[in-house]
């Protein structure tokens, strides 16, 4: 690693350099999930089972809203590393800038659209009609930033494109004391209710939006940003399209998948909801490690394909797997142990712990599935084959895991069936990218 946080995965030790790329993205996400889990955590403690229900109840359909364009943004990761690893300074300048034009073009329209919907987008999901006004009061007002979350997803995917994962950590953990600090204040002290916890998310990502491009503009590395020749450019936004629309489509058609789930969540009680939300945000810290490996794949095959070291690529690819695996059960162990303590940190009505806990134990010693799908995906669209996992997860995380769960509440009417559905589903993700993954033809 340089002094100003540039990996560079051509030489040295491929574990080593995974690692030292993986865990300031580790540390990043994990303040990011720090701030997204701040207003389940302290809605549920301050406001009550129903309020954590509301917000809970909005997690899956944010996700297929800004899914979409964090997706793009990987993609655009790759057009960028293939262009830093190629050493092509000019095709990586107008990356660069065509990336951040639909970044802003894109953010706006999905901010726009989200406002102007809340009460259809809500019914839709069969938000029960006791929760839809403090639902609406949170999710307009969430919906209101969502411009920041884009430009904060496009940036940072800027900076890990040229090897810099250390200073998106940084600003995550500013913009996450934010967050919690006005979370705090706005709920705790000054009791404003379910939708000032939107308004600090708001905020929080607003500031590290902002300081992302002004880092940008200092300059990674050897390259700089800059502002008054930002531009969109067809062949690079055609390039950027290629590699993003299969990843930001996947993001989407899984967040609609679970969107569609969330409404068959939404026929149980609210004490199932809101236990279901919180095992949400529970899994989202707990499979931090899986997912940044995997983000860490996707820069490090990338670079390698654009130098041309396909040998190298390989190695990495079954090196950093194998420390994948190892984590994902290591961190499912965990979960298992201390499921009832971390649910109850968002609540304390005893029927949310439960269904909170149960749906942890039977997920967590299945999280290995969840490295080789996610590990998987990160290589193939670190090697421009980013179509592949999108049909996979289409077909095992969408269309499999909703008819399941569809035809098995018209039989049992059990949360149960919701929560088997998803080691279900991961398994046969898993299958599908061993059987192609065993071609030596994925990388060339």
């Amino acid at each position: 690693m340089s002094d100003k946080g540039v990996v560079d995965f051509s030489t040295g030790s491929i574990a080593g350099k995974l690692i030292a790329f993986m865990l300031p993205l580790l540390l990043g996400n994990l303040f990011q999930q720090l701030y997204n889990a701040a207003d389940t955590l302290i809605v549920g403690n301050f406001l009550g089972p129903d309020a954590l229900a509301a917000v809970s109840s909005s997690g899956s359909l944010i996700f297929m809203m800004v899914g979409f364009f964090n997706g793009m943004a990987v993609g655009a990761g790759v057009v960028i590393s293939r262009a830093y690893g190629a050493g092509d300074r000019d095709r990586l300048k107008r990356a660069i800038s065509s990336d951040i034009v639909f970044g802003i073009l894109a953010g706006l329209a999905i901010t726009l659209f989200a406002v102007l919907f809340t009460p259809s987008i809500l019914r839709w999901i069969s938000t029960p009609d006791s929760l839809l006004p403090i639902s609406a009061a949170y999710f307009r007002i969430y919906s209101a930033g969502i411009f920041f979350s884009v430009m904060y997803n496009v940036l940072m995917g800027v900076m890990n494109a040229l090897g810099d994962s250390r200073h998106p950590l940084y600003y995550l953990i500013i913009s996450s004391l934010i967050n919690i600090v006005l979370d705090l204040l706005f709920v705790g002290v000054l009791g404003m209710g379910v939708g000032s916890a939107a308004l600090a998310t708001i905020v929080s990502q607003a500031a590290s939006s902002l300081l992302c491009l002004r880092h940008l503009i200092k300059g990674v590395g050897d390259v700089s940003l800059d502002v008054r020749a930002i531009r969109l450019d067809a062949r690079e936004l055609r390039s950027i399209i290629r590699f993003g629309l299969p990843s930001g489509m996947q993001n989407s058609i899984v967040g609609f998948a679970n969107t569609v789930i969330q409404a068959s969540v939404n026929g149980f009680p609210a004490a199932a909801i809101a236990g279901f939300g919180v095992y949400a945000k529970i899994e989202g810290f707990v499979l931090l490690p899986i997912t940044s490996f995997s983000l860490a794949f996707t820069t490090f095959i990338a670079q390698m394909t654009g130098s041309g070291d396909l040998r190298r690529a390989r190695r990495g690819a079954l090196e950093g797997m194998a420390m994948n695996l190892a984590v994902a059960e290591l961190v499912g162990a965990v979960l298992f142990v201390s499921a009832p303590f971390l649910v109850g940190l968002f609540t304390s009505d005893e029927a949310v712990i439960a269904y909170g806990v149960r749906q942890a134990r039977i997920e967590a010693f299945f999280y290995f599935l969840v490295a080789i799908s996610h590990g998987s995906a990160g290589m193939l669209r670190g090697a421009g084959k980013a179509f592949v996992p999108m049909l996979v997860m289409l077909l095992s995380w969408c269309v499999i895991r909703v008819i399941y769960v569809r035809v098995m509440l018209s039989f049992h009417h059990d949360i149960l069936v919701i929560y088997s559905a998803y080691p279900l589903t991961w398994l046969v993700s898993s299958l599908i990218f061993i059987a192609y993954l065993s071609r030596r033809r994925w990388l060339r």
